[in-house]
């Protein structure tokens, strides 16, 4: 009788043993690791740069940037003033626990507060691959429709907070608030949702206390 093994679940499983021995780590260094996921040009590294500059008086920030290739992000962060690396994942759609594992040994988490990893950009892989964050932030910008909750419900179910980004094209786009709110809540109750915008630096004081919190 021959054999038959789901291999994407061992795959989960290795995985998620990682996740949780990243998330002993940072639980031991007293280190914030947040995930922060999106679609390409939602406006990652911009929301990023505005919460660094409300924190990073208070707190000591290192930033992982992942991406298939460049090194465009790790360079603004620098500029910015933060300890940071450039992960390259060589083509694949996501970072996992072990690939973020290692960033974070390469990078150093001596002497840091508060970790952000940018994650590759969309809304399918990343929601799939435990990285032993403590807090899981995804962003919606106003230009993707209100109906991403609709088609990428997985994501929206497993994150911790939803920035709605670009609140400044509002009156230039078919988003309504009250309904991308609504289908994210279907999906996850718990999740706790804020409108910024990351051109104007509007509406990321409440999402800098909730981090410092």
């Amino acid at each position: 009788m021959y054999q038959i093994m789901e291999t994407k679940e061992r795959v989960l499983a290795d995985n998620n043993a990682a996740a949780a021995e990243t998330r002993a780590q940072m639980q031991e260094s007293g280190a914030l690791l947040v995930n922060l996921m999106g679609s390409p040009g939602a406006g990652k590294t911009s929301v990023l740069l505005n919460l660094i500059r409300l924190l990073q008086d208070d707190c000591a920030i290192g930033v992982m940037e992942a991406d298939v290739d460049s090194d465009v992000d790790a360079k603004t962060m620098q500029e910015a003033g933060v300890r940071v690396i450039q992960l390259h994942t060589a083509g694949l759609c996501h970072m996992d626990a072990d690939m973020t594992k290692r960033g974070l040994d390469a990078m150093g988490i001596d002497g840091l507060d508060l970790i952000f990893l940018e994650n590759i950009g969309n809304l399918v892989c990343p929601a799939e691959f435990e990285i032993g964050a403590d807090l899981r932030m995804m962003l919606l910008s106003v230009p993707e429709g209100d109906d991403k909750p609709l088609k990428y419900p997985l994501m929206f179910s497993v994150s911790d907070v939803l920035l709605f980004n670009k609140m400044d094209t509002l009156p230039v786009f078919d988003f309504d608030v009250e309904k991308a709110s609504a289908r994210a809540k279907a999906l996850n109750p718990a999740i706790v949702i804020f409108p910024v915008s990351a051109k104007r630096g509007e509406g990321f004081e409440p999402v800098a206390s909730l981090l410092k919190e």
